[in-house]
């Protein structure tokens, strides 16, 4: 979030959103949230990340908007374009409904300022005066139940925690960033962390923080071992195997997956170039190691398929990846169910995501569909119990579909004691309870 500012008249409160992506993009919405009703209007056509938002009247708002990208502009980090845009009624503006148009201007001095530290010192005194500790937790990206009970997660600023089932947080390991992924290590014990290494604009310069993975006591959280990977990268599980993919430079075609157990490091095969928007496909209870691979090492995030790491250390095609030929698909999580992937990804349009153009699918063995789920909304997490598929989406609604037909068992809203939030992360635990990671840092345990 960058900037609020509510409505002068009506019960009404503009949000701008964004961040810029890492690679060349400036992302993020305006929002409309109807403060009397719970409603959030969604108003820019194409996504552009809201610096600054301020309601000159009932009609104006005045809204400084990052460049689109810095593919060109070296100085797009330090500009932005000033605009007003005016509505008659800004209750009644529709969803994607202010167009580039409204929007062009000349780029214009735009710095970026960082309250950031004020926003936290103000929550903590606050949270002071009622007689309580305020600390940050925000996206809760990894989820894991342990036999007994306890439950594991990884969210930003935290590479992994662990929780008594009293509700009583046990123990946590700090990390800049963040984890992203859990995976339990073959002795039981302990379990393997993932962290974020995204890169940063710091005075002027793009950089990016050491790797970080490593294997953590799940009774203690003492950190056992930390795996020097050179390149961040991506666990990939399956059958009591585990594999890291590196994610390299754009400019490098190829890479290698890394075998590793816990005796150490060793060669595996090549599987072409990661690309972060296209190859994400983490498998949940897979019997062998699945990942994305391109057909042209030039282009590598064309044509993709479903690969699986054989017993004998070689990877080998399934299926493409997208059952339309014509049709290029994004890659998401996914489950194992027997033999064959339930999935879930996006149709890639040129004007973004388009209404149905996301699902969840399931794949025999040999590629056939056995159905497919469509919604308007990407799935950002997949878990299954052998007879339901649970599918978190960015829309804040979890849906239950039948594993062997893919009808809805049951759609509905997440929210906790009446304010509503999105799930980011699922897991069934060993005792048949489904643990929810959200947006805004919680870990939730539900009844199935």
């Amino acid at each position: 979030m960058r900037t609020l500012a509510f409505h002068p008249v009506l019960p009404l409160l503009a949000v701008g959103t964004g961040r810029y992506d890492g690679g060349y993009c400036f992302e993020g919405e305006l929002l409309l949230i109807h403060l009397d009703t719970g409603d959030v209007v969604s108003v820019l056509h194409h996504s552009r990340e809201v610096l600054h938002a301020e309601w000159l009247s009932g009609t104006a708002l005045r809204l400084v908007l990052a460049p689109s990208d810095d593919w060109d502009n070296p100085r797009a980090h330090e500009q932005g374009h000033a605009v007003v845009v005016t509505r008659a009624d800004w209750g009644s503006v529709g969803r994607r409904t202010v167009g580039a148009d409204e929007l062009a201007a000349p780029a214009v001095p735009a710095p970026r300022q960082d309250h950031r530290a004020d926003a936290r010192r103000l929550l903590a005194d606050l949270a002071a005066a009622a007689g309580r500790t305020w600390f940050v937790r925000r996206r809760v990206w990894a989820v894991e139940g342990l036999e007994d009970g306890r439950v594991l997660a990884a969210l930003d600023g935290v590479l992994a925690e662990a929780w008594l089932p009293s509700g009583e947080r046990h123990w946590a390991v700090e990390d800049e960033e963040g984890g992203r992924q859990l995976l339990m290590a073959s002795d039981g014990a302990s379990v393997w962390a993932n962290a974020e290494r995204g890169a940063r604009r710091r005075g002027g310069r793009r950089e990016t923080s050491a790797p970080r993975l490593a294997r953590i006591s799940a009774d203690t959280g003492q950190v056992l071992e930390t795996l020097s990977t050179g390149v961040f990268s991506l666990l990939v599980a399956g059958g009591g195997r585990a594999v890291l993919r590196p994610v390299e430079d754009r400019r490098n075609s190829r890479s290698r997956l890394t075998m590793f157990d816990l005796e150490g490091p060793a060669d595996g095969p090549e599987a072409g170039h990661f690309d972060l928007v296209n190859h994400p496909f983490a498998v949940r209870g897979a019997s062998r190691p699945y990942v994305l691979v391109g057909t042209d090492p030039d282009k590598p995030h064309r044509d993709k398929w479903v690969a699986a790491l054989g017993a004998d250390g070689e990877l080998r095609r399934l299926y493409p990846h997208s059952w339309v030929p014509a049709e290029h698909h994004f890659g998401g999580p996914a489950v194992e169910i027997g033999q064959s992937l339930v999935y879930a990804g996006a149709v890639h349009h040129g004007h973004g995501l388009q209404p149905g153009g996301a699902y969840v699918v399931r794949r025999s063995p040999n590629g056939a569909v056995r159905w497919q789920h469509r919604s308007d909304h990407p799935v950002t997490a997949l878990e299954t119990d052998g007879d339901t598929v649970y599918a978190a989406c960015n829309s804040g609604a979890p849906t239950a579909l039948d594993a062997g037909d893919g009808t809805v068992r049951w759609h509905t809203d997440l929210a906790v004691d009446g304010a509503p939030t999105a799930a980011l992360s699922l897991a069934v635990t060993p005792r048949g309870r489904l643990l929810v990671g959200t947006v805004d840092g919680r870990v939730l345990e539900c009844a199935l």
